[in-house]
């Protein structure tokens, strides 16, 4: 086979990524400077020198290498709209562009599947897609899917079997409909997700939305199309995410992706691949432009958001170890230099003292006291901290392979609490884990007792297949037994987050205004530093930056709210004035 010819077939079986398009650009250019007959046979006898001469002269008109660094640095002419990456070589770039077809995005499970929905949108409107909220209007559907447990994938497969009556119905004076499965779903499952829905037409892992216009282009010619290749690299930063609620006061941004924890449990490490952060510069430009925005808060995201290292430029790769809290451990060696998590919540919290900073999901052992002391220090850093127990029992957090004991634990709860007072906390818990008796669903409980989180998410354990405890542990709590327990979890929660909750009553409490109540055209609602939902009547009110002035709250205004009940979810009050988060700290 002809040299080429190796290289077409070996670019077609490759994801499309960087090198690939390097590998193209050097093809390209090759062909420019180059005839490459499929044949040369010498002719018998040819002078030796006649065969130097010919290679000399084609050599001497051939590419340099400083042309090859030249193409690879400077950006390739682009297209003046849309805006389209360079084709692989079976495709042309019309057949890259989105034409004007609408897309229609469902997003299930987490924060981060919000951003990652977000990012998807960005690029596909580059390529010339429009967007939808109309069902009935697309002509591409997505759904940004959940893998953590069972329930959330039953959800997707019962909705692509309504989704399958609309394909099945769509008039032939439309384009075919076109659906695809994004995010750790199409990471997880795959080939059963092709093979048992064959309506399916394309699979976008949760590291490769780049390529969402060739798949979709792929499938255009009836194909099914998928790349579920985890990156090693790939965090999107140079990827500004469109904003999916023009009228949203708040915005998620995500500064890295993947975990190493490999908690025997977690499908995350499977479904999103190895740590990696974005470059600190790269979410410092996103939250500016947030702010020029307009947006109050920004939350930070990530798998284990705390373990945060940006060890983008060589001048911070330093010796110096993680810090981690006292009495925690790690699954992986300690990993060394690169500007960490309390530098970068620093420098976010300077660029906007208007704008609130909230942070998720991170891990109890990431959380140094230059944390915790930044947290305590900055008002526009939330007293809020989301804190991951799982378990109350130090037996099964072993087998959970959390590096922490039920001690430790709470003795970071009480130096949490000293460091940064009147501190709001949550937790996530799993009811019915691997092994999990009577006593140690009794120490969880009491775990729910001791510290009285205000919010919580407690789930039952789903195993999931890959994961540490699919191939070494056994799943052997009865579900009725996971029921129960969860019900009784959730039932002491509730108790307790009441009990915690009331204290705020008689406290004026800074809001931040999101819009109209669900449950009442006459209230308003928002949330307040600790992230609680706070309802309040929506009337006019005195506005302190302009003395004399009545104004009614706008999505986006900070007011002060005298609360006057609490219960284990949400807080009501009664509203007191307009105000800025800088003022506020005199009243609160």
């Amino acid at each position: 086979m002809h040299h080429l010819q190796c290289i077409l077939r070996t670019q077609r079986s490759l994801r499309w990524g960087p090198l690939a398009s390097v590998s193209w650009l050097l093809l390209r250019t090759c062909r420019a400077h180059s005839s490459f007959p499929g044949t040369a046979p010498s002719a018998e006898g040819q002078q030796e020198d006649g065969v130097r001469k010919d290679f000399s002269s084609r050599l001497a008109t051939g590419p340099t290498f400083q042309h090859f660094l030249r193409n690879a640095s400077v950006p390739q002419e682009k297209l003046s709209s849309p805006d389209v990456e360079d084709p692989p070589p079976y495709l042309t770039v019309d057949e890259l562009l989105g034409r004007q077809r609408k897309v229609y995005l469902e997003t299930y499970g987490c924060q981060m599947n919000v951003n990652d929905t977000e990012i998807a949108w960005s690029i596909l409107q580059k390529s010339g897609y429009l967007r939808t909220s109309k069902l009935q209007e697309a002509d591409v559907i997505l759904l940004v899917t959940c893998s953590i447990r069972e329930k959330a994938e039953q959800t997707i497969w019962n909705r692509l079997h309504q989704l399958k009556v609309l394909k099945t119905k769509r008039p032939r004076s439309r384009v075919p409909l076109k659906i695809g499965i994004l995010g750790c779903m199409a990471e997880r499952l795959k080939e059963e997700i092709l093979n048992r829905e064959k309506m399916v037409d394309i699979l976008a892992g949760p590291d490769a939305y780049r390529d969402l216009p060739r798949l979709l282009a792929v499938a255009e010619s009836g194909q099914q199309a998928a790349n579920v290749l985890l990156s090693l690299d790939e965090t999107y930063a140079d990827v500004m995410p469109v904003q999916t609620s023009p009228s949203a006061t708040s915005a998620f941004v995500s500064i890295m992706r993947g975990c190493d924890n490999m908690c025997s449990y977690c499908i995350v490490p499977f479904t999103r691949g190895r740590e990696r952060s974005r470059p600190v510069a790269s979410i410092l430009e996103e939250v500016r432009k947030l702010s020029d925005q307009g947006l109050k808060e920004v939350t930070l995201l990530g798998q284990n958001v705390n373990s945060f290292r940006d060890n983008s430029e060589v001048q911070f790769n330093n010796a110096v170890s993680t810090n981690l809290s006292r009495g925690f451990s790690t699954n992986y060696k300690a990993k060394q230099g690169g500007l960490r998590f309390a530098y970068l919540l620093d420098q976010v919290s300077r660029i906007d003292p208007e704008m609130r900073i909230r942070f998720t999901s991170p891990h109890p052992k990431d959380f140094p006291d230059e944390v915790l002391q930044l947290i305590h220090e900055r008002d526009n850093i939330c007293k809020q901290i989301h804190l991951p127990a799982q378990s109350g029992s130090s037996r099964v957090l072993e087998a959970m392979r959390r590096g922490y004991s039920r001690e430790a634990y709470v003795e970071l709860i009480h130096h949490i609490r000293e460091s940064i007072p009147g501190v709001s906390l949550s937790s996530d818990f799993i009811a019915g884990f691997c092994g999990e008796t009577d006593e140690d669903h009794l120490q969880t409980v009491s775990l729910l007792q001791e510290v009285q989180y205000n919010m919580g998410f407690l789930f039952s354990y789903s195993m999931r297949q890959k994961t540490r405890a699919y191939h070494r542990l056994k799943d052997d709590v009865p579900e009725e037994v996971k029921l129960r327990r969860l019900e009784e979890l959730i039932t002491v929660f509730r108790e307790e987050a009441t009990k915690a909750n009331k204290i705020s009553v008689g406290c004026t409490q800074l809001v931040l205004v999101e819009g109209l109540s669900k449950r009442s055209p006459t209230d308003l609602c928002g949330r307040n530093d600790g992230n609680l939902k706070v309802i309040f009547p929506d009337v006019e009110m005195e506005d302190v930056t302009n003395s004399g002035l009545r104004v009614r709250a706008q999505p986006g205004d900070y007011v002060l709210v005298k609360i006057t009940a609490a219960s284990s979810q949400t807080l009501k009050g009664r509203v007191l004035c307009r105000t800025t988060l800088k003022d506020s700290s005199a009243y609160c």
